[in-house]
């Protein structure tokens, strides 16, 4: 039986009984732990009950991946709200009552009390013992439950800051306050953790279910991703002014940075994992259920089909609903395809990065499979989809719930991590971080590409360590749309505010050329290295078209799909009766009475926005708008005030703690 089909046994096993006192969160406690721990099936089950945590809808089964993917350069939400919102923090504005919230946090503290209650009963039960025939087998299911408590520990830090922590059940704290500890105490505990346990654990090629369970090679990799994360930026609480904070980065990140590559060179050099299938079957692959354990991806969470996970319902082409049902040639049911890349996204690519093919849809569906044209302020993401299923499995009146695994960890991520790390260390590339980068972009470009695409390049970009980390932070862009990565690479960097003021002034360049001219344009063709806007496609020309039956081209070989005769100019094809043309008006983000759409206006708005007058602010340190810095191609991040991507405690949370959890960064408690 598949990983995926029986984690469910275990999470019926540990049902929830006993409610924590300063969460709403209830711990595993109804099952007699004895019984659990006095045997290794016993046990197996009870950590299948901790891998069931990581399938909520509130984590990893969909919030991580829409409603807390905050807005950058590639993944974006627009928003035409003018005033602040409650639960809307893709665009820097929420409140500390925010349902959103709540459950994520209740949702990922859970996972963290299975994860602890698992990891302590093991430890205390007397089968754990070196003598004991299935020693071994029990420490990889210590390692497994210890990388699954970091990763909620991880994503918990990058949303909230300094979170509650304990590597304690709550059945063993005397406090039932859990405290609040310092994000670099948390991180120093949890890789000192996992260095201790992963010589203990298996490669993957070794355990029944593969990728889908934490291995050895996952375990150096979350290693090598908290060393990351901790060595880098991040927005710290200004506790006397209690303004939206300062960014800040340890004294000793070196440190950090050199464990990185330790565990990133450990994984290259057990030559376990490689970069052998096309960059689209990875994500096709996953889509029809398919797993290699040798390739990109190195951790997948198992969703069970029709059950769990909302992959390809988020991402992919949106496709409509019909009294419940879709029809016609449309047999996969609903997809809402709410998990898109900015419409800019397309113009950052090399044209024939074989990528952007994956990444930049340009059609809907009706709910009888006719495409539509999409072309507007966001573009669908088409690494995965519901539709690339093959044999349409999940029925025309699925919605979500999936099943299609999410590549927790990559292997590509891994050279990126490795070469960011080799930068950052030598004070420019080394031939190994140059070979890292080369790697990723091999894979990218065609055979007959290599040369110019991937070897000059390398050498091109290497000239300094400024530029060498943009070529990677560009890699990083290129190869993670959708995967809840470029904000917190920007973030780390401390580069977060700089890609958001360009973006804003991509947005306000285009909506204001329409009704004239913009004074942003030369200033971001100065920027992006050419005037992409100057040729924008107003217009665009398309009909409907037999589908390729080509997986190279689409992968879906049954449904219709769009012919553009150029989606990247504002070209009229010549005349075909036969199958006419049609034309679509698709940029219209100038009105005549307000001018300028509030999309434009007002989708960064708790960082960058215009006021009631027009003009562009930015939101300074103390929540105040302040005049935007002039354009420039330049921008420097001291030049811009920082980004409040920190979320604040849910107000129910700081309630339950009596007081002992406090907001800051200009939240209210």
């Amino acid at each position: 039986m598949k990983l995926k089909n029986i984690l469910w046994i275990g999470a019926a096993l540990t049902t929830l009984t006993a409610c924590n006192d300063y969460l709403d969160v209830d711990a595993p406690s109804k099952y007699d732990n004895g019984y659990v721990f006095g045997g290794v099936n016993e046990i197996n089950t009870a950590l299948n009950g901790v891998y069931a945590q990581l399938l909520s809808g509130d984590t990893y089964g969909s919030a991580y991946l829409s409603t807390f993917c905050l807005n950058s350069d590639v993944d974006f939400a627009t928003n035409s709200n003018e005033q602040p919102g409650t639960n809307n923090f893709r665009r820097f504005d929420g409140t500390s009552e925010a349902g959103d919230l709540k459950k994520t946090w209740n949702a990922a503290y859970q996972g963290i009390e299975y994860a602890n209650n698992f990891i302590w009963q093991l430890e205390h039960s007397p089968l754990y013992t070196p003598s004991n025939k299935d020693f071994e087998t029990l420490q990889q299911q210590m390692g497994e439950a210890k990388v699954m408590r970091a990763m909620f520990y991880h994503d918990l830090m990058w949303l909230w800051g300094d979170v509650p922590f304990s590597l304690l059940p709550t059945s063993q704290m005397a406090d039932k306050v859990m405290p609040v500890a310092c994000r670099d105490t948390i991180n120093d505990r949890l890789i000192a953790d996992l260095r201790a346990i992963a010589p203990k654990m298996k490669f993957a090629n070794r355990l029944d279910n593969g990728i889908e369970r934490i291995s050895k090679e996952m375990c150096w990799a979350m290693i090598a991703r908290l060393a990351l994360t901790e060595g880098g930026y991040s927005l710290r609480p200004d506790k006397e002014h209690n303004s939206y904070g300062i960014m800040l980065r340890p004294d000793n990140y070196r440190d950090y940075y050199a464990l990185v590559h330790l565990y990133c060179d450990s994984i290259i050099s057990s030559g376990t994992h490689r970069l052998t299938k096309s960059y689209r079957n990875v994500f096709i692959d996953e889509c029809n259920y398919q797993v290699d354990n040798s390739d990109d991806p190195i951790f997948e969470i198992p969703f069970a089909q029709n059950s769990t996970g909302s992959i390809g319902y988020l991402q992919g082409p949106r496709c409509d609903f019909n009294e419940g049902s879709t029809t016609g040639q449309n047999v996969w049911g609903k997809a809402s395809g709410a998990a898109r890349v900015s419409t800019f996204y397309r113009y950052s690519f090399d044209p024939t990065d074989e990528r952007l093919k994956y990444v930049d849809n340009t059609w809907y569906y009706l709910y009888d499979g006719t495409p539509q044209v999409n072309f507007s302020y966001t573009m669908h993401n088409n690494k995965w989809s519901k539709f690339w299923s093959k044999g349409a499995p999940l029925g025309p009146t699925s919605e979500g719930n999936t099943g299609i695994n999410y590549p927790y960890m990559r292997y590509a991520d891994v050279l990126l991590m490795d070469a960011e790390a080799l930068n950052e260390l030598n004070g420019g590339p080394t031939d190994q971080a140059k070979e890292d980068l080369a790697q990723v972009r091999r894979r990218a470009f065609q055979s007959a590409d290599q040369a110019e695409k991937v070897t000059a390049y390398v050498n091109a970009v290497s000239g300094s360590k400024e530029r060498f980390l943009k070529a990677v932070l560009d890699e990083r862009k290129w190869e993670f749309a959708g995967e809840n990565m470029r904000w917190k690479d920007l973030v780390r960097n401390n580069l977060y505010g700089v890609a958001l003021y360009y973006e804003f002034l991509r947005f306000m360049a285009v909506a204001e050329n329409a009704g004239g001219s913009s004074e942003y344009e030369d200033v971001l063709a100065e920027h992006d290295g050419r005037d992409y806007i100057a040729t924008w496609p107003y217009s665009v020309y398309y009909r409907k078209a037999a589908n390729p039956k080509n997986t190279d081209t689409y992968p879906n070989t049954t449904l219709d799909i769009l012919e553009l005769s150029d989606s990247f100019k504002d070209v009229r094809p010549a005349a075909d009766p036969a199958n006419p043309w049609s034309q679509a008006d698709v940029y219209g983000w100038w009105d005549e009475s307000q001018g300028v759409k509030n999309e434009c206006r007002y989708s960064l708005y708790g960082y960058i926005r215009t006021d009631l007058l027009g003009n562009p602010v930015v939101v300074n340190a103390d929540g105040q708008p302040v005049s935007m810095p002039a354009p420039s191609a330049d921008m420097q991040p001291s030049q811009l005030p920082v980004v409040r991507y920190i979320l604040p405690y849910p107000r129910e949370a700081i309630q339950r703690s009596a007081g002992a959890y406090k907001n800051y960064y200009g939240y209210l408690n």
